[in-house]
């Protein structure tokens, strides 16, 4: 089986949503490997010395434990458009360190440099080859109910009651007015939204 992955957040030496990241490294380890035991991220994750203030990114890479910890300077991407994709097969449930399905995606339909993907699965809008989204409508930021994978800052927005959980179908995604990503990486509040005419259908 192939390695799971969390990615943390490493700003200026200090290591965030560490406790989501927790209840996902242990949920998927009791899940699929029936390990009860927990881990707990703050007690083996030590920040290099030769790491200054600025944003890097900590792998964790592991299954029944951990395996690897990697430390990665991090540059953000500059997303100007979104191609509308349909997939009903993918399955990203599991936070795993092989993406090549994402990989094949972006080269199958030609998305480079500032273009991603907005995948459609069962005609329900679910993530990006590297985020979940958030939909504006002009009063709320919405998140699809069924997203390829919960992630960690999504978990963490929804806890603090700055996103609404929705099915969102695709027939209907013209109500809304923006839409941006969203991972453990980007900030929420900073992170620039898309229009919808940056949709490539």
């Amino acid at each position: 089986m192939c390695l799971l992955v969390e990615s943390i957040k490493v700003e200026n030496r200090k290591l965030s949503n560490l406790e989501f990241h927790n209840r996902r490294l242990n949920k998927s380890r009791k899940d699929l490997f029936n390990k009860t035991d927990e881990i707990r991220l703050e007690n083996i994750l030590n920040i290099p010395s030769h790491l200054g203030d600025g944003i890097f990114k900590c792998r964790v890479l592991y299954d029944e434990y951990i395996n690897k910890i990697e430390w990665r300077e991090y540059t953000p991407r500059n997303i100007k458009f979104l191609k509308i994709v349909k997939c009903d097969k993918i399955d990203y449930s599991y936070k795993y360190s092989n993406r090549e399905i994402f990989k094949n995606l972006l080269k199958e339909n030609d998305c480079v440099g500032n273009c991603d993907i907005l995948i459609i699965k069962n005609g329900r809008v679910t993530d990006t080859s590297f985020s979940n989204i958030v939909l504006f409508d002009g009063k709320e930021w919405h998140t699809p109910l069924f997203p390829l994978l919960k992630g960690t800052k999504r978990e963490e927005l929804l806890q603090k009651g700055l996103l609404q959980e929705k099915d969102i179908l695709f027939d209907n995604i013209s109500q809304y007015k923006t839409i941006k990503p969203i991972n453990v990486m980007l900030d929420f509040e900073k992170t620039e939204s898309l229009p919808f005419d940056s949709l490539i259908y």
